[in-house]
């Protein structure tokens, strides 16, 4: 064997020995939820012997986490708004990072009737929708796009008593998954997980909300630096950007 390729085969060896029992702890937002149960095996069969541990949640609540002491090394949200607010307080390692772009849908249950991609938002007006499920304005970024959009329409006052809300994105999805809301506005990943297969999608316009660039930050507390700068490459490199495209996000 040549000994270039014995030092390399060397390297590799004691690179993985060094992962051994490293585990990377990461908040994400509820609604990379999917997106994680991809990322997470795909970064582990790149870097042996390192584990992705996974918390999701509504960004606004991981915040609170994190500025709490809990023990995060990356926190991914949903938004702009709350990595840049862990910045600002110190408790970042770095500058913030764009990863993809959030995109809003409306989602109604196929057995109502009612055809959004025709009527848009129009279709929540209809008696046949009485309950209509998004995620908490002050928590979760995708439920502050929701508001937004609503109001842009002119229809948030019309339809507020319907609304029934989720602490996060995930759980709003839930609601509809349960049938507990006939419609709900939420993230286009989740509305194309199999267990909302029963459901109409409707893309809300861009045009209503705010671009929804969702953002990560690598925390200052973390003891493992370099294996949270590595999950940071990968997420930005090519593959995980075409899975996060395939799964319904936009480009950073």
């Amino acid at each position: 064997m040549r000994p270039r390729y014995l030092f390399l085969l060397v390297l590799l060896a004691l690179s993985s020995l060094g992962l051994q029992g490293q585990t990377l702890v990461i908040a994400a937002a509820a609604n990379l939820k999917t997106a994680m149960e991809v990322l997470g095996p795909a970064f582990e069969a790149r870097h042996p012997g390192a584990r992705l541990q996974v918390s999701l949640g509504a960004s606004g609540s991981l915040v609170t986490q994190i500025q709490q002491g809990a023990p995060f090394d990356v926190f991914l949200a949903a938004d702009a708004d709350f990595p840049a607010r862990l910045v600002a307080a110190g408790l970042a390692a770095g500058p913030s990072f764009p990863y993809a772009t959030g995109r809003l849908v409306l989602w109604v249950r196929r057995d109502v009737g009612l055809d959004p991609g025709r009527d848009g938002f129009k279709v929540l007006l209809q008696p046949a929708v009485k309950r209509i499920s998004i995620g908490n304005f002050a928590l979760a970024p995708f439920g502050r796009s929701a508001e937004a959009a609503l109001k842009a329409a002119g229809l948030f006052e019309a339809v507020q008593a319907k609304l029934v809300f989720g602490e996060n994105i995930a759980q709003a999805a839930q609601y509809l998954q349960s049938g507990a809301a006939e419609a709900g506005l939420i993230s286009s990943p989740q509305a194309l997980a199999p267990v909302l297969a029963g459901g109409l999608v409707w893309t809300v316009p861009q045009a209503l909300y705010p671009v929804q660039k969702q953002c990560g930050v690598l925390l200052k507390r973390s003891p493992q630096p370099v294996l949270a700068a590595a999950f940071q490459a990968y997420l930005l490199g090519p593959e995980a950007q075409a899975t996060l495209a395939r799964l319904g996000y936009g480009a950073p």
